[in-house]
């Protein structure tokens, strides 16, 4: 088949495939064509038809409606040709609309706004209206579902941050019915470690793995998974940190599920002389920040009241009014080299990560000096999870941190550090921390609003040693699109965010991962109606 278009744009002729040849001949004359050149021109010609739709859509909402295709084409395309250009007024009539403010009045008292794309659709067949007309219905029709868009997303957070800040009951249960196995049971009273392993709690020789957690079913899944992965497992010391109201509860737990032949250590913070007494600088931060949150959050309700700030904005300040954020457990690591003054390094585990791999070629890691080896989250392929920088955590509109740090430079990742205590002990880190602790508080904690990233970016600042990334993949608590193929072959997983795996809102094919070191066979979990799924 061949197309032949008039040279007056007026005729469109499709002549068989069977004598394009005398076609060509008798239009050309004696003059030789290629067929390379005859295709080229056909070429042209398709591309110049091609404006004929859009030319004339913009002549249809003119009100232009009579205007054939080939006569809209050579009245839009003529003038343009000869250096002239037709300017449609359609452009500036929506923009015009669509920067108009909308109000709140005016939207909710428009009651005959479209709900859904085929009730505009419908409308604009029915009603034909103007180019004005149709960009003020359609922004009437955008606007209302963002609203409501938003404000579904804000019960969303709000619903999360609900469920991730409480305990569910099978938890409560688990640790009442252990708490009251310790005082009747003397197998549940037992030391750990016994009297013969004491030792191995502060020989340099041993792997040393320190976890501070209030959670006995999340510190139960750390512990089982570090040993049961480790290829010496004979060499593996867990030191466990909890508080007063759960140190009976989680020792019963390990006295009757023992992990031989690790040496598993329960102690209770106020089990700690250093701690015990004298001033703790971290206590006194988490008072007054304790009283800060509550003026300057105004909680819950007041944050979802809010109606200027975008949602993701209301999700961060949620998160910010979580009790871990608040808990000593969250800031024990910052003081590891005085609760362990007789250990060179340790590697800390937060309580909401599974161990897949052995862990000990982590001991034979370089760390060149520096005092933290972390995970950088800045590269990597989850361009959600892995793409923060110090911009992500600290606010840069400050003028302290503007003047102290870079927003571009690289984070890195509590959740599965090596900490070279030696190292640490003779630099200011610490003291480092505290300090920006009183900061952020006399601020009104417009340095930064959550966690204890953000002063340990800064306190640790020039003392961390990065290491691969497949020692810890993030994220299993922020999304569901994280590949279960890539998590079940890192080292260490690790489901920071809301979806706790213990929670209801975890992700179920994620939350596989971390239940396969559940102990379901036990009669506290039974009984605590702890499942699977």
């Amino acid at each position: 088949m061949l197309l032949h278009i008039s040279p007056s744009l007026r005729h469109v002729t499709v002549l068989p495939a069977k004598g394009v040849r005398e076609f060509i001949k008798v239009k050309v004359g004696s003059r030789k064509f290629s067929y390379r050149m005859v295709f080229y021109s056909l070429l042209f010609f398709t591309f110049l038809l091609r404006f004929v739709f859009v030319l004339t859509a913009m002549d249809t909402i003119d009100g232009e409606t009579k205007c054939s295709t080939v006569g809209c084409l050579g009245k839009r395309l003529g003038p343009r040709i000869l250096g002239r250009r037709l300017e449609s007024n359609v452009p500036q009539v929506i923009y015009q609309v669509l920067e108009e403010p909308v109000s709140q009045d005016e939207i909710q008292g428009d009651g005959d706004i479209p709900q859904t794309l085929e009730d505009f659709v419908a409308e604009m067949k029915d009603v034909r209206p103007d180019a004005k007309t149709f960009a003020s219905r359609l922004k009437a029709m955008v606007t209302l579902l963002e609203q409501r868009t938003r404000t579904a997303k804000i019960q969303e957070y709000l619903y999360r941050h609900v469920a991730s800040s409480s305990i569910p009951k099978q938890l409560h249960c688990l640790a009442l019915r252990l708490a009251n196995e310790h005082s009747t049971n003397a197998n549940a009273r037992l030391q750990l470690p016994s009297p013969e392993f004491v030792p191995a709690l502060v020989d340099n020789s041993f792997f040393h793995f320190v976890l501070a957690s209030d959670n006995i079913l999340a510190t139960s899944v750390v512990a089982s998974s570090l040993v049961h992965n480790s290829l010496h497992p004979e060499k593996v010391v867990l030191h466990i940190i909890t508080d007063r109201k759960t140190l009976s509860p989680m020792q019963a737990w390990f006295a009757l599920n023992p992990l031989t032949p690790a040496i598993i250590e329960v102690k209770g913070l106020h089990h700690f002389d250093w701690f015990a007494k004298g001033k703790v600088p971290v206590l006194e931060a988490m008072e007054k920040d304790q009283k800060v949150r509550s003026q300057f959050r105004g909680g819950s309700s007041a944050i979802v009241a809010n109606n200027t700030e975008k949602p993701y904005v209301i999700a961060a300040k949620l998160q910010a009014l979580s009790p871990k954020y608040n808990s000593l457990m969250n800031h024990i690591r910052i003081h590891l080299p005085e609760l362990f003054p007789s250990l060179n390094k340790v590697v800390f585990l937060d309580d909401d990560i599974v161990v897949q791999t052995d862990l000990s070629a982590l001991w034979d890691i370089d760390m060149d000096g520096k005092v933290n080896g972390a995970v950088e989250t800045c590269t990597g392929e989850d361009k959600f999870v892995m793409s923060k920088r110090f911009k992500s955590y600290l606010n840069f509109s400050h003028p302290m941190i503007a003047k102290n740090f870079d927003p571009s430079e690289c984070a890195w990742a509590y959740g599965m550090n090596i900490f070279d205590l030696e190292a640490w002990r003779t630099t200011n880190i610490s003291h480092t921390y505290h300090y920006w602790l009183e900061e952020n508080l006399k601020s009104d904690l417009s340095l930064w609003q959550l966690g204890t990233l953000p002063p340990g970016l800064i306190a640790f600042h020039g003392h961390v040693h990065i290491i691969d990334p497949f020692w810890h993949m993030l994220g299993l608590g922020y999304q569901d699109n994280t590949s279960i193929a890539d998590a079940e072959t890192a080292g260490v997983i690790h489901f920071n965010g809301r979806a706790k795996p213990w929670l209801d809102i975890a992700f179920p094919q994620l939350r596989k991962l971390w239940t396969k070191y559940v102990n379901f066979s036990d009669k506290f979990i039974k009984s605590c109606h702890i499942r699977a799924s």
